[in-house]
């Protein structure tokens, strides 16, 4: 995925979706990974966020996620952690939801999951990529789409993005999917008569824009832009015809698709249906359009949970019909992919499927129960005398005038009340007076069968009633009827000629009788059978058996064979013959056994010889010895059927145990299903911690480096006081080695003087207040030392941090500074002049001993106070206010300025005052000198401008 973003546009004007195998306990960290890679948002998705473009929305760990009208929907997953199959899920979801607008890409993964998403999606005309897989890491999925023949694109996922650009974008290159114009139209009608003339399916009358977005995309793969082109194309290549043929049919189907729909015809539709119905009574049913037989077997599915519901036995034919060649292939062979387990319920699996290595396979009882043929609904014959018609999601391709013939076909094909379902997008239209409605929503008709109405008889033929000679109602009205001398001949001499005969089953049960049997049959003493073994005479049981066995295992016909039965106290020859009738089609094979007196010859005439004693003794032990033969022959059948009993008994056994082990082995399949998923999702968690792992080794590179830069000692302790961590810089403070990691900071020696650290750790430990303090080390050197609590991420104290900064420049500096000012006081108290210090705000900063003593002040009324607040503002003179504000910062320096004032204490005294400002080569403010110098003789001295 990474690579995938790393190579996407990002203004593409697309919206992304990620679904993943994610563990439902584990918080995922795909978002915050590819937000990395990409600048478009990445945003894990919630319920109801609508869809934006040039956006990424992953679904979040534990949820089952769907698209509907461009929102996203969120739902806790039903299916067993390891069974859920959420790609297919969402990417059928698209497909029904934006139709040839949707785009389904597979990467790399794992078992089968997102198959059939990618067919739903190929079906409704979008497009579907899938990544090369040589070039995935577990190629899985990616070959099992390609194997399903799903994939439009076969790439490697840095060629994804100009495939994208070019299919989904109109406006793009000239590789860009071409645009069906009015122009065009002529060149699609040629295409269309082409297909028609080469396949025989005329596909004039489907919707002009599935028809044209099909072509499209036909021609896009072929790079031609033009019709007229691919018309010589498809002549030219008589194999793309076929390639085209397959991409017009529509495959779109599943298992219980609307499943409110089919609970609507399992509780309410098929009970009443079969309501009232006889055993044996033939259920026809007719899925025009099965596409892959999912929606033909869920019928029978349900059907047969409604019989074993009601006890019914019925006869159910399901003719299930489709244009597609291929697709009627994989329906008869009824072996479907393991990702039907999210249509169909786990009890349905468990009684109607068998599990195999390549999925899920129809049971031999349903399979039956359906017969696959390829047909077109509109040229070909429809079935006949139908109970339920299943026609979903075909009409929504067809042209209107098309769908009207369709409904009245349908209408033609049902019985009364029987039932026509079609899909939600579809209706009957204004064909009211053909159809009740059952069902409004769910879309389920009764068909009313009147003498004639107008529409039935206005509405235009459909192909397979064209070439008929066809007679007016009229016509049929007034016809005599003729007399069928055949049959009547037949019906003669059947019953004057025919022997009593029965039909039975392979079984030897009876089905009809035909003439007197009392002679050769009668009912068997005890529970009262049907069986034509048990029911026959004495001396026709064994032979009888013998030919219903031959018959029914080889085929082979008893033709006459004659047989003394026990009739009335004495023995008549009879005639036996049992022959296998031809079976009719869809029908079970039958027996015909016929009984057939056979005349005595009469004796001759003459004197009764009258036997010898010898004879007479022989007759007797020969009878003797048949009748031990029959008691002999009597047992060993008894015997046989004992055995017989006994086998199916061990047969019914071994079937049972091979249940369980099935059973066992669907249990291995599943426990093997949910290892391969929790497989996904530990390598989705390890590709994360992966990329977390090394996002974290960059940012450890770079506190490294930080910290190997910052030239501060840095020793991390934990709740113990062991050191967990240090800086180089710390080796000046501590004596460390890199081995010391690990120790107590106890055990290590400090070139700190003074303060014992480890006790101020251990309080700032209790009580979270921060500890600074300069401290000095042994050979001179000064450092600021902070302590201070250390907390993680969530505010949990785990221990303290100690900081050494290198102030020694500082100290110097400061101590320099200080004998500098005390010098600069010194000089000042030497001078003999009164002198003042002011700043750039004219506040005093210092004054010199001369100047107290001379105006007689003391040092707290002076220093930091504004000049002219002095005293009692002896000093706000408006000449020394001109000196001060406008002489001096004009000419930086003033001498010989006369000031006469009379002063509070010292009295009236005239002054000269000197002033200069200093000016730092620093940002700091300047200073102003202010030296003040008596003068004698008043009258002599005036100010010079």
């Amino acid at each position: 995925m990474e690579q995938f973003f790393r190579n996407a546009t990002s203004d593409s004007g697309m919206a992304f979706v990620l679904v993943q195998h994610l563990d439902p306990s584990h918080a995922s960290l795909l978002t915050e990974i590819l937000q990395r890679t990409t600048t478009m948002p990445v945003i894990e998705a919630v319920d109801q966020v609508p869809v934006e473009p040039n956006c990424v929305y992953v679904i979040p760990p534990n949820r089952d996620m769907t698209i509907f009208h461009g929102t996203l929907q969120l739902s806790v997953p039903n299916e067993p952690h390891g069974q859920r199959m959420p790609i297919d899920v969402f990417l059928r979801s698209l497909a029904d939801d934006r139709q040839e607008n949707a785009i389904g890409i597979i990467l790399s993964g794992t078992g089968t999951d997102g198959t059939r998403g990618l067919g739903a999606i190929r079906d409704v005309g979008g497009i579907t990529l899938v990544q090369e897989p040589s070039t995935a890491k577990y190629d899985g999925m990616p070959s099992s789409a390609i194997q399903a023949g799903n994939a439009t694109h076969v790439l490697p996922v840095e060629k994804m993005r100009q495939a994208l650009l070019l299919d989904a974008n109109p406006t793009g290159s000239r590789h860009t999917r071409v645009r069906i114009a009015a122009k065009a139209a002529s060149g699609i009608n040629r295409i269309l008569m082409h297909l028609r003339s080469t396949t025989g399916h005329d596909f004039a009358l489907y919707k002009k824009s599935t028809i044209a977005r099909r072509i499209e995309r036909r021609m896009s793969e072929h790079n031609i832009e033009d019709t007229e082109v691919y018309v010589r194309y498809l002549k030219e290549n008589p194999a793309e015809v076929n390639i085209l043929f397959k991409e017009l049919l529509i495959n779109v189907t599943s298992f219980f698709r609307d499943p409110e729909a089919f609970a609507v015809l399992r509780q309410d539709i098929l009970p009443r249906l079969c309501k009232d119905k006889k055993d044996g009574y033939p259920f026809r049913v007719w899925v025009s359009g099965c596409a892959t037989g999912e929606e033909a077997y869920s019928i029978a599915i349900l059907l047969r949970e409604v019989m074993d519901e009601t006890h019914q036995e019925l006869k159910v034919q399901i003719y299930s019909t489709d244009l597609d060649e291929d697709a009627i292939a994989i329906a008869r062979a009824g072996l479907y992919p393991a990702t039907i387990a999210q249509d169909v319920t786990p009890d349905r699996l468990r009684h109607f499927f068998i599990k195999e290595d390549g999925g899920y396979r129809i049971k031999k009882e349903i399979r039956e129960m359906v017969v696959f043929a390829v047909q077109s609904a509109i040229k070909d014959p429809p079935f006949t005398k139908l109970d339920l018609l299943s026609c979903r999601n075909l009409m929504i391709y067809l042209e209107p005038e098309l769908q009207n013939r369709l409904i009245s076909l349908f209408h033609y094909a049902l019985k009364p009340n029987g039932v026509l379902f079609l899909s939600s997008s579809e209706s009957i239209g204004n064909h009211v007076e053909l159809f009740s409605t059952l069902d409004r929503k769910w879309k389920f008709y009764c068909a009313i069968h009147r003498a004639a109405t107008p529409r039935t008889i206005m509405s235009p033929p459909l192909t397979w009633t064209a070439d008929s000679g066809r007679q007016s109602s009229e016509d049929a009205s007034i016809k005599p009827v003729e007399t069928n001398f055949a049959e009547l001949t037949r019906r003669a001499l059947v019953q004057c000629f025919a022997p009593a005969s029965v039909i039975t089953d392979l079984k030897g049960e009876i089905l009809y009788i035909h003439g007197e049997t009392g002679k050769y049959l009668r009912p068997a003493p005890g529970q009262a059978t049907l069986n034509v073994v048990d029911m026959a005479r004495e001396g026709l049981e064994l032979e009888l058996r013998a030919a219903i066995r031959a018959a029914a295992s080889e085929g082979t016909p008893t033709l006459n064979r004659e047989l003394q039965v026990k009739t009335n106290g004495g023995f008549t020859t009879v005639g036996l013959s049992v022959r296998p009738l031809p079976s009719q089609e869809g029908g079970q094979n039958l027996l015909l056994a016929s009984f057939q007196d056979i005349p005595t010859p009469p004796a001759k005439r003459g004197r009764k010889r009258t036997p010898k004693p010898a004879e007479l003794t022989r007759i007797e032990e020969l009878e003797r010895d048949l009748a031990y033969l029959k008691e002999s022959h009597q047992a060993t059948v008894e015997e046989q059927q004992a055995a017989n009993e006994e086998l199916k008994s061990t047969n019914e056994e071994m079937q049972s145990t091979n249940e369980e082990l099935q059973s066992t082995n669907e249990e291995l399949e599943t426990s093997k299903e949910e290892l391969q998923s929790v497989n996904e999702e530990l390598i989705t968690v390890n590709s994360e911690l992966q990329a977390k792992i090394e996002q974290l080794a960059g940012m450890q590179n770079d506190m490294k480096n930080l910290l190997d830069n910052i030239n501060i000692g840095i020793v991390f302790l934990d709740e113990q006081l062991v050191i967990r961590r240090f800086t180089r810089e710390a080796t000046n403070i501590f004596r460390l080695v890199p081995s010391d990691v690990g120790r107590l900071l106890l055990d290590i020696k400090t070139n700190l003087d003074g303060e014992e650290l480890l006790t101020k750790a251990q309080s700032v430990l209790e009580s979270l207040v921060p500890f600074e303090q300069e401290m000095r080390v042994q050979d001179g050197a000064w450092y600021l030392v902070r302590i201070q609590p250390y907390r993680t991420l969530e505010n949990v104290i785990e221990g303290v941090v100690l900081t050494f900064t290198d102030i020694s420049k500082r100290i110097a500096a400061e101590a320099a500074v200080q004998v500098a000012r005390e010098l600069a006081e010194s000089i000042v108290d030497t001078i003999r002049q009164p002198l003042l210090v002011l700043d750039s705000d004219l506040q005093i900063v210092s004054a010199n001993r001369a100047f107290y003593q001379y105006f007689q002040v003391l040092l707290a009324d002076t220093v930091g106070r504004k000049i002219y607040d002095l005293g009692n503002g002896q000093w706000n003179i408006p000449v020394l206010r001109e000196l001060l504000e406008i002489v001096l910062p004009r000419d930086q320096a003033v001498e010989g300025y006369v000031v006469q004032h009379d002063f509070p204490v010292i009295g009236r005294r005239t002054i000269v005052l000197n002033a200069r400002r200093i000016v730092g080569k620093t940002s700091e403010p300047s200073l102003i000198l202010l030296t003040a110098e008596e003068l004698g003789d008043e009258s002599t001295v005036e100010n010079k401008p």
